[in-house]
């Protein structure tokens, strides 16, 4: 399983070597000039703090695209691109005002889009719901869109970061799994691994700044460690090792830019 460790700071693509990287779409999208990337990463498009904040999306379909051509040219290496898609946690339905069908509708509705527009960037499918049954349901509507989504590289699922270790997420990803399909968990944190990790192809994370904000800073530039890349690259080596005593690999070798970090 391929672990894209999150970060918030797109200088970092410039400094780490060996390991995914995720990086939002928010941190990227109002820069003048962009960092080139070293190693691989993938782009999350931001949706839930969009849907938080604003009730919908603010960027329309066009100017995406536009925004991750940029990034695929500019900052290259890119792995893969999350679609304006539209999450279904309790909170965010009551945002949006619309129904879990309505999100999926829509979530189904712009990956078509974004591909009709740009057949040659690597957008993902993501599935959206909240129990089995919906997932299934988003799952069919892509089929109905003409996307198979066995035969998709990629195929996100979404609406688990704040679940992730109730068992209908574990129901969620292990059925999936046993379609064919090639899974990514989005913020899926090493509790929600240990249960399985194996049902997926990829996930990732950033739970390491939400901790490294009660951790004393290692150097007199910052009073904690939320915003620290030696305290990532080292969290994500502890995410490497737990992995790799159950017979799984966080993808990529040891971090060797630890010893570069200024």
């Amino acid at each position: 399983m391929k672990f894209f460790l999150g970060i918030h700071q797109p200088i970092w693509l410039t400094r780490v070597h060996d390991v995914p990287l995720l990086v939002s779409h928010r941190r990227l999208g109002h820069r003048r000039t962009l960092p080139r990337a070293v190693t691989e990463w993938a782009l999350d498009s931001g949706g839930f703090t969009e849907l938080q904040l604003h009730g919908r999306w603010q960027i329309n379909e066009k100017d995406y695209v536009r925004a991750v051509r940029r990034y695929a040219d500019e900052i290259g290496n890119l792995a893969w691109a999350a679609p304006q898609d539209w999450m279904c946690e309790q909170n965010i339905l009551k945002r949006t005002a619309l129904t879990v069908r309505e999100h999926q509708r829509r979530t189904v509705r712009n990956l078509v889009h974004l591909r009709e527009l740009a057949p040659d960037l690597p957008f993902v499918p993501v599935l959206q719901g909240w129990t089995t049954a919906d997932y299934q349901r988003c799952a069919d509507l892509y089929y109905r869109a003409g996307i198979d989504l066995e035969a998709e590289p990629l195929v996100g699922v979404g609406t688990v970061c704040r679940r992730q270790h109730k068992a209908v997420v574990e129901e969620i990803m292990r059925a999936f799994a046993s379609c064919n399909f090639s899974l990514h968990g989005f913020a899926i944190k090493l509790g929600g691994l240990s249960q399985y990790a194996e049902a997926l192809s990829s996930s990732d994370s950033m739970s390491w700044s939400r901790r490294g904000r009660y951790v004393p800073g290692c150097g007199p530039s910052h009073r904690t460690e939320s915003n620290c890349l030696r305290f990532a690259l080292s969290w994500y080596q502890q995410i490497q090792t737990t992995l790799g005593s159950a017979g799984l690999s966080a993808g990529g070798p040891s971090a060797e830019p630890l010893a570069r970090v200024a």
